[in-house]
């Protein structure tokens, strides 16, 4: 994801609304003449943490600045006092006693009577659930006296109790200290306090709260609906950890894989380089905790049964920002950690990395197949350390296939810079970006068409549609209207059809927080409590959970079907399940009849999934979910009458 995008804009009024004669339109589908494979991985998810969506989104932890390491130690927090009780807090820094966590905070109750304490915002608020079981755990020391600790989960106003329990028996050593409370309430906004009695010195770091309901039930997990919808997605890969955080502002900044993995209170926090990347959508309180860190992403990835995809940084901070580079005789480091990232993921318990993972709970191998070196990085200085880090990978995994730039656009000088040069190195995948407007994207249902079938594939890493803006548009999730959602599917009717060429897709950004977003449009929205599959996220379900196994042509007077009287359609079969998945795109404002002419032996009756909307602005929203979304029903004989602005898919049972 790059900051500076050209998109043009969105006039709808020139979608086609042509006078169409009442003849049906014969498509011929060829489901008898398969001509390529379609990739297991054709479509996967991206995962980038922007938009709150590690923490705060599908990291579960609900205590923000747990360990009082963000640039201001206390933010998040506040001291509150009560019955006659009173207090401090003083933040100390060990230094080089712990490096990575160097910060815990002292607490000094002054009173037998009353409490002295700390609430905690959340971010934007905690999600609390009636009848959810909260886990709480702190590190803590006792310096002096007894004092004792009380848990609460509060209403949004900080006036009602939630839930509640204690601790006590602290002891002069660090450690950590856990209790358990169920919520009596529900409250999407609430917040946590926790209170100090007694009298005496305390020590405490590693402050967290988290549901005892996670995915997969895992202590100290994902959050469960989000990592949910995820896996209705039936993705083939996941990419990960993003886009422009792998590159950081700066090469300070930048994504290290290292620091994220190991135990938890040991990873080291830095700030998000969205944070303060938008001055209209300022985040200073965006940091990441990397209690989502690469051990769980491969194991998400492996959880919903997909190939991971990790990207990482070749020695380039963000072109658009500092374009700080690292000498290319001081590249090694880089290339040492992706070839460290291959034994962490793959190597044998007895091996440094492969130790450590079996360390965090998984001696087995993650299978890892395939890697990004880079982002959108361009021109000849990411063309130099490619070249270092393939030659790297050649001579130690020649079998994990590299993932390599095509730069921020789909064309202009540095996209055919890049596109020739890593052609001629013979490069694995080259990923290509498209944020452009629906107009765009229908235009070029027909991209690959034409590229090289025996050169390098292509992995369409970041693609989103971006419709204009409504006018007083008042949700957040206003940009994925059905427009947008309608000539991505027009677009994807193209790459599945060149699926030898286009072999790995994903749309991006995947997550955002309603309330805490520094980028729009995205696949799904959530608060704290509830999420909502957007219009583009039931188009990507469609073809992702309907991919088939090689493609058949599916055809209109003998040519391809790619915009021409604003039809679009791709076609595959499945020897697995011997079906025929037919799909088909109708952007026009007109119902358009359509007879099919498959060709072999199919069954007469088959199911057809629509996904439409009249109005082109329409979206999905947290209180409105299902505005849009697929409608299944039974189709007798070939005939069908597509509805206006309309997404379908239809399938039949055939013997291959």
């Amino acid at each position: 994801m790059k900051i500076i995008r050209q998109v043009t804009a969105l006039a709808l009024f020139c979608l086609p609304a042509m006078a169409w004669a009442q003849q049906a339109k014969i498509i011929t589908i060829q489901a008898d003449k398969p001509t390529v494979n379609v990739s297991p991985n054709m479509w996967g998810i991206f995962f980038e943490d922007i938009n709150f969506s590690a923490d705060g989104g599908l990291y579960a932890e609900l205590v923000k600045n747990r360990s009082f390491e963000f640039l201001k130690p206390m933010m998040g927090w506040k001291e509150v006092r009560g019955n006659g009780g009173s207090g401090s807090v003083l933040i100390i820094n060990r230094g080089n006693e712990n490096v990575n966590n160097p910060r815990f905070a002292r607490i000094t109750v002054k009173g037998n009577t009353g409490y002295y304490g700390l609430t905690n915002e959340g971010f934007r608020g905690m999600g609390i659930k009636k009848d959810e079981q909260y886990n709480f755990s702190i590190l803590a020391r006792k310096s002096e006296g007894n004092v004792k600790i009380k848990v609460q989960l509060l209403s949004a106003d900080g006036k009602t109790v939630l839930g509640e329990n204690a601790l006590q028996g602290f002891t002069d050593k660090w450690d950590k200290y856990k209790t358990s409370f169920t919520a009596n309430a529900t409250d999407a906004k609430g917040q946590f306090a926790i209170l100090f009695e007694g009298q005496g010195v305390l020590d405490i770091d590693m402050v967290s709260l988290f549901p005892q309901h996670t995915w997969k039930e895992r202590p100290g997990g994902l959050r469960a609906d989000l990592a949910q919808k995820l896996a209705d997605l039936h993705p083939g890969f996941v990419r990960f950890p993003g886009g422009c955080i792998v590159e950081g502002r700066d090469l300070a900044n930048r994504y290290q894989w290292k620091k994220t993995v190991g135990d938890v209170n040991e990873r080291e926090l830095i700030i998000n380089r969205w944070n303060i990347e938008f001055p209209y959508r300022s985040a200073p309180d965006y940091f990441q905790s990397y209690g989502l860190g690469f051990f769980e992403y491969f194991q998400l990835a492996e959880d919903i049964g997909a190939e991971p995809l990790p990207i990482l940084n070749c020695g380039m901070a963000c072109q658009y920002n500092s374009a700080e580079v690292a000498p290319l005789d001081q590249i090694d480091p880089f290339i040492q950690d992706a070839l460290d990232l291959v034994e962490f993921a793959n190597g044998a318990v007895t091996t440094k990395w492969g130790k450590l993972r079996a360390a965090m709970g998984h001696p087995a191998p993650f299978n890892l197949k395939m890697m990004g070196i880079g982002n959108e990085q361009w021109d000849v200085q990411y063309l130099d350390r490619y070249k270092l880090f393939a030659k790297a990978f050649a001579a130690k995994y020649p079998n994990i296939k590299l993932v390599t730039s095509s730069g921020p656009s789909p064309s202009g000088d540095k996209f055919d810079y890049l596109q020739k040069e890593l052609r001629a190195q013979k490069a694995n995948f080259l990923d290509e970006h498209y944020y452009q407007s629906p107009d765009w994207f229908m235009q070029n249902a027909s991209r690959y068409d034409n590229y090289d079938r025996n050169s390098s594939k292509i992995f369409a890493g970041e693609y989103a549609a971006h419709a204009k803006e409504p006018k007083n548009a008042k949700e957040a999730e206003a940009m994925n209207c059905w427009i947008s959602a309608l000539a991505e599917a027009a677009f994807m009717t193209g790459l599945e059809r060149n699926a030898d060429v286009v072999q790995m897709a994903s749309y991006a950004p995947l997550l955002a927080h309603v309330d805490a977003w520094q980028w729009r449009p995205d696949l799904i929205w959530f608060d704290n409590l509830r999420s909502v599959g957007t219009p583009n996220y039931y188009v990507q379900q469609l073809f992702s959970a309907n991919k088939g196994t090689q493609v058949v042509p599916a055809l209109a007077d003998g040519n391809v079907i790619a915009g021409k009287d604003s039809l679009y359609s791709s076609a595959t079969i499945d020897k697995k399940n011997n079906t025929v998945i037919i799909k088909l795109v109708n952007t026009s404002a007109k119902a358009m009849p359509v007879s099919l002419d498959i060709k072999g032996k199919i069954n007469g009756t088959g199911k057809w999934t629509e996904l439409t909307s009249v109005n082109l602005l329409d979206i999905n929203t947290l209180d409105d979910p299902k505005k849009i979304y697929p409608v299944e029903k039974a189709i007798n004989g070939r005939s069908v009458t597509l509805a206006a602005h309309s997404v379908n898919m239809i399938t039949y049972e055939t013997k291959l």
